[in-house]
């Protein structure tokens, strides 16, 4: 028996997974954990270093990762890697100027080796905002058919952190692929 399998064995029984919410700065990463919790969105400041919930969903524990996204903050991030399940990358659909530093930082991320099988949920924030790009738009703005990344799991949702629009149909995706990948492939 590998130590793939091993591990696969201990984290079915402890049926948790460990979720970061990665972003640039302002963009709502917070905000998309605290509506999710069922917290006030409305007394939200920006994160400088990290915030963690634990949730019950769906028969799983949820370690959710909140991390900073501020330049400073940003090359700390792979401190935070090991042993991860799932990214959420959150992006400002309203800030249409941040779009390519973004893409980059994106890209950056998805080329740790610590993050190779993750599934990446992104989520196209503040679609409630006028002048906010749609999600098939931030989904080009991003790249996100190109092959550097194919093969990955990813999915795009459009959301609303402060009316709660997309956060489940997002959350949901996360859980059911992580769980495909770790708990029902062994």
């Amino acid at each position: 028996m590998g130590l793939l399998t091993i591990l696969k064995k201990v984290k079915a029984k402890e049926q948790e997974l460990r979720i970061l919410i990665l972003g640039l700065d302002n963009a709502g990463k917070t905000s998309v954990m605290k509506k999710f919790c069922g917290e006030d969105v409305h007394t939200t400041d920006p994160t400088v270093g990290f915030n963690i919930k634990s949730l019950e969903y769906r028969g799983y524990t949820l370690n959710l990762w909140d991390i900073g996204g501020q330049k400073t903050i940003r090359a700390y991030w792979r401190n935070y890697f090991e042993q991860t399940d799932g990214i959420i990358w959150v992006v400002d659909s309203a800030d249409r100027w941040r779009l390519e530093e973004c893409r980059l930082q994106l890209r950056e991320v998805l080329g740790q080796e610590k993050l190779a099988g993750a599934s990446l949920l992104i989520l196209a924030n503040k679609q409630d905002l006028g002048g906010a790009l749609s999600f098939q738009e931030i989904a080009k703005c991003l790249q996100l058919d190109s092959p550097d990344i194919a093969g990955r799991h990813i999915t795009i949702v459009g959301c609303s952190a402060m009316t709660g629009e997309g956060l489940i149909e997002g959350v949901d995706w996360i859980v059911s692929d992580i769980s495909a990948r770790i708990f029902e492939m062994q």
